[in-house]
């Protein structure tokens, strides 16, 4: 190996540098639109190669396998997914305010359904993408790039004539940042730009009496019109955004609830999560109004429809759907783009600026080479009129020259030397001609023709044309005002051909309230089975089968339809859960797993207790851990709002392993795992609050720990299996608390 090939650096900084420059090359050449054109790489790429193909609005679709395989070959080497990908969202008329690309096949829909193959589909370029990105790309308005390989040209960004990057807005996520801006009505950032033009010192609440707000093309409310201003100012924020929704009275007097405009998160799969979290409404009885949900959507636009019950508030049943569905959704603003070769979020009036300064730089660079043009044509079409007046020299120099050199020599610098004239005063007037070497190119390549009356006519009205279109540049280029007339007139024609009405209301309207009807409070039990699936039924049910149920149950109590259900774990947590949450049915319905309704993960801890929380509250609990800490605590201390609180301190490797609400229990009886038993009365525990650690119950050997605790009531006789033995706990002799008690063999 070539030592000298090998270079030795630190890693950390090599390290450095190689991320950043992965970085950057994938913010400035990958993920974020240049504010100018308001595109993309591939975007920019994959119009620029349509434009070469001449794939123009009104000329034959073709094939978009053709247009990603030329664009992938010529301009960006990167997956041919990504090229198509990029072709069909600016064809998307979902998606976009104004597609660019005409397509022709399926080019997915709204749902979320995705386009068919590129060899499949067809796409041309749209009126607008050619008028206004593409059409001045032949008058050297904007730089011209190396492509990957060097073999080819591109455009650095297209000379876009309106804010595309406002209008159609952006999304894309880089390394370290991420860019999502709105689309905005066209007509109406049209509005703004001139307004701009006209006023550079505008506010950006100036700006907003024309760009009202976003613009959706799925339309849907903007209810956050008082936060736009800020929005707009910063260029970041959030968008809170409602769907449309209309009432439609049906037969029995039921109504309809239609929702005819989503909002903008909502395209695509969301359409079918929105649809299952309706019906979960339902299944979860955090509504019993629906009657029957379909998507009844179509080519001619959205149309969900929820039928609900005959006496359902209509009203609040939408509340309901704002607060718990995404049929109210948020669309985070961050006007991230590239700006000046570096990416900078950028605020309502900062975009606007940009846009101007690049339509001046492109109009200038436009009018600065058609004023070339325009002096170059100038200057020939002098030549030819000064030549057709001395028509009859220019025939006798070029009759008498022996080639083409000695004729151009004569009309540019006089020269005769060779030429035969007819007369010495011919030759005194060939030495006084000095036409320019573009005039007498022009003159000797002139037709025959070109010296009938009318074609002389016909020059002359040219040269007029020609000098009126000089006096014109000229002024537009020495005159900002006449220059920025100019765009301002392009705007209109766009705006005129191609803006259309509003879509998105903007509104200001207060968070959505619902009312929870208020469920007639009754009497349920609560199940469990030993495998963790619980259910409720109603207390007759459970009367009808009480034996069956308290033999294949763990977990067997009555509470309140309206209450709570308390999960105490060996991790010292508690867990509630609402009783609405619990699935209500049948006795021999099977049940959800206890893990799917409530914070319990049976993988770190295990159920110690279950119980109502309002048995809680009338109660004190006795909690007894693995090392041997008791305590009571007063069961209110457990009625909290959170569905997951910490029940219990625990010391480190300590663990719950009893937790009891007192009612008749008069003494306690501690188990160890090797065998010793104790009995004392609950009166020697004290009661403490539920983050304290506890007293010790009992004392312990190194290796020994708790392993269950009984309870005692004064009356009843109580027995235990130990060791395949019964053993009455009632005839353990009573002992004191932290004392070791006595082992059983």
């Amino acid at each position: 190996m070539d030592d000298s090939r090998i270079i030795k650096t630190e890693y950390s900084e090599e390290m450095q540098k190689s991320f950043i420059d992965y970085a950057m090359s994938t913010i400035i050449a990958r993920a974020l639109p240049d504010v100018r054109d308001g595109l993309k790489p591939v975007q920019r790429r994959t119009l620029y190669d349509m434009y070469e193909l001449g794939i123009r609005y009104d000329r034959p679709y073709r094939k978009s396998a053709r247009i990603v395989g030329d664009t992938m070959g010529k301009y960006h080497p990167h997956g041919d997914s990504s090229i198509y990908d990029a072709l069909v969202v600016m064809s998307q008329d979902f998606k976009k305010e104004l597609p660019l690309v005409d397509g022709h096949g399926n080019f997915g829909n709204i749902e979320g359904d995705g386009a068919a193959a590129m060899r499949y589909t067809e796409a041309r370029l749209q009126k607008i993408t050619q008028e206004a990105f593409l059409g001045d790309l032949d008058k050297d308005v904007v730089d011209f790039v190396p492509n990957f390989d060097e073999t080819e040209k591109e455009p650095s960004v297209l000379p876009v004539k309106i804010p595309n990057f406002l209008v159609n807005g952006s999304e894309g996520i880089a390394v370290g940042m991420v860019t999502s801006t709105p689309p905005h009505n066209l007509g109406e950032v049209i509005d703004a730009m001139k307004a701009y033009m006209r006023d550079e010192s505008i506010t950006t609440a100036g700006l907003m009496r024309y760009i009202k707000g976003p613009d959706f093309p799925t339309g849907g409310i903007v209810t956050n019109k008082d936060e736009l201003l800020n929005i707009y100012e910063t260029g970041t924020g959030k968008i809170k955004i409602r769907g449309k929704v209309e009432f439609e009275q049906i037969k029995g007097g039921k109504t309809n609830v239609v929702i005819t405009e989503i909002p903008y998160p909502m395209i695509g799969m969301n359409i079918a999560k929105f649809l299952s979290d309706v019906a979960a409404l339902a299944e979860t009885k955090k509504t019993q109004d629906i009657v029957d949900i379909s998507n009844q959507s179509s080519k001619e636009g959205i149309r969900i429809v929820i039928e609900l019950r005959k006496d359902a508030d209509a009203e609040n049943f939408v509340n309901l759907l704002y607060k718990k569905t995404r049929l109210e959704d948020t669309f985070g603003v961050n006007m991230l783009a590239i700006s000046g070769g570096r990416p900078e979020t950028m605020g309502l009036k900062a975009v606007l600026k940009a846009n101007v300064d690049f339509q001046f730089q492109i109009a200038t660079r436009k009018y600065t080479n058609l004023l070339a043009k325009e002096m170059e044509r100038k200057e020939v079409q002098e030549g030819l009129i000064k030549a057709c007046n001395v028509i009859d020299l220019i025939i006798e120099i070029l009759r008498g020259s022996k080639d083409r050199n000695m004729a151009r020599s004569c009309l540019v610098e006089g020269k005769t030397d060779g030429i035969k004239f007819k007369s010495k005063e011919s030759r005194i007037m060939a030495e006084q001609l000095r036409f320019t070497e573009k005039q007498a190119n022009a003159i000797l390549e002139m037709r025959l023709y070109k010296l009938i009356g009318l074609e002389i006519e016909a020059l002359i009205k040219e040269h007029e044309d020609t000098m009126a279109n000089i006096y014109r540049y000229e002024d537009i280029l020495e005159r900002r005002d006449s220059m920025a007339q100019v765009i301002i007139n392009e705007l209109d024609g766009y705006k005129k051909e191609f803006a259309r009405k509003r879509r998105t209301a903007i509104e200001n309207l207060g968070e959505a309230v619902y009312k929870e009807k208020e469920m007639e409070e009754t009497e349920v039990v609560f199940l469990m089975d030993r495998f963790g699936y619980a259910k409720t039924v109603d207390a007759a049910t459970y009367e009808r089968n009480k034996e069956a149920a308290d033999a294949e149950n763990k977990y067997v109590f009555s509470c309140k339809n309206t209450g709570k259900v308390c999960l105490f774990t060996s991790a010292g947590q508690l867990h509630t859960i609402k009783v609405m949450d619990i699935p209500f049915g049948r006795f021999r319905d099977k049940g959800t797993p206890i893990d799917n309704i409530s914070n319990y993960n049976s993988e770190k801890e295990s159920i110690v207790c279950i119980t109502s929380q309002t048995e809680l509250n009338l109660r004190q609990v006795i909690f007894v851990t693995a090392q041997s800490m008791v305590k009571l605590v007063d069961g209110g201390e457990f009625d909290v709002s959170k569905r997951t609180v910490a029940a219990t301190k625990l010391g480190d490797g300590d663990s719950v392993v009893s937790v009891m609400p007192l009612t008749e229990q008069r003494s306690i009886v501690l188990r160890t795992r090797e065998g010793y038993f104790l009995r004392f009365s609950i009166e020697e525990i004290p009661k403490l609050k539920k983050n304290a650690l506890g007293v010790r119950g009992m004392k312990l050997g190194s290796r020994d720990g708790v392993e269950d605790a009984y309870y005692i009531s004064s009356a009843a006789e109580t027995s235990i299996e130990y060791k395949d033995k019964t053993l009455v706990l009632n005839s353990l002799k009573n002992g004191k608390r932290d004392t070791k008690g006595t082992k059983k063999s």
